[in-house]
C-alpha cells in the first residue's frame, strides 16, 4: 500500500516511514514537508492517490488541518475514493482532534506513541474505522459536550485563547471590534461555566 507522509520534521518522517517499510506491505511513496508541495504531489496526476495519508498538525506557519478539505474537494471532483488521512501530532489538546475528525481525518495518534500503536491506528483507518488512543478517546469524549455547544466563530475564538493570544490580537486576525470579541467570550463563559481565559485553555 502507498503511503504520503506530510510532516516537516525529517526524523519523524524516516522514523515512520522505517517502520512501515520494514513490514513489507506499506512504501512510502512521497514526504512533503508543506501544504503546497502535498497538494501538489496529489494534483500532478504522476502518481495513483496514496491508499493513507499520514499528516502533521504544525507545518511550520501552516494548518496541516487545512490538507483536508482540500483532500475531500479533489478526491470528488476526481471521483476518487478519499483515502484516509491519521493525524500524527505532538498537540494533543481534546479541541484539535475534534476539530481535526470534524475535518474528515480518520483518527488521530500522538508523536510519542509506540511502534505498535502507530500501526494499529493504521490498520484501524484502513479498515474503514476512526482510531483514537483510549487516553485522547476519554479526553475527546469528554469535552465534546462542550464544543458541541459552540458556533463556529466561538470555535475559533477558542483556538486563538488557547495560542495565548490577546482580545485586541484576536479581533484583529478575526477583522472584528474588540467589543464583538468580549461578547463572544462572554457566551463561552456562560455556556462552559468558565470564569476565565486560564479555564478555557483547559477545555
Amino acid at each position: 500500500m502507498n503511503v504520503l507522509l506530510i510532516d516537516d520534521h525529517p526524523m519523524v518522517n524516516s522514523g515512520i516511514t522505517n517502520i512501515l517499510e520494514e513490514t513489507g506491505r506499506f512504501k512510502v511513496m512521497a514526504q512533503a514537508n508543506t501544504l503546497d508541495e502535498a497538494i501538489q504531489f496529489i494534483e500532478s496526476g504522476k502518481y495513483p492517490i496514496p491508499s493513507l495519508i499520514i499528516l502533521d498538525i504544525m507545518l511550520g506557519e501552516e494548518n496541516g488541518l487545512d490538507f483536508l478539505p482540500f483532500l475531500k474537494n479533489y478526491c470528488k471532483n476526481n471521483e476518487i475514493k478519499k483515502p484516509p488521512v491519521l493525524i500524527c501530532s505532538v498537540l494533543e489538546e481534546p479541541f484539535r482532534i475534534q476539530s481535526a475528525l470534524d475535518m474528515g481525518a480518520a483518527g488521530y495518534i500522538s508523536k510519542v506513541g509506540s511502534k505498535s500503536e502507530l500501526l494499529q491506528a493504521i490498520e484501524t483507518v484502513l479498515y474503514g474505522e476512526t482510531y483514537i488512543s483510549g487516553e485522547h478517546s476519554a479526553k475527546v469524549v469528554k469535552s465534546h459536550g462542550y464544543y458541541s455547544k459552540f458556533s463556529k466563530r466561538e470555535m475559533e475564538i477558542i483556538n486563538l485563547i488557547k495560542k495565548n493570544k490577546t482580545n485586541k490580537q484576536i479581533a484583529g486576525e478575526l477583522f472584528l471590534s474588540i467589543r464583538t470579541i468580549e461578547n463572544h467570550i462572554s457566551n463561552i463563559y456562560y455556556k462552559t461555566g468558565t470564569k476565565n481565559r486560564q479555564d478555557i485553555q483547559k477545555l
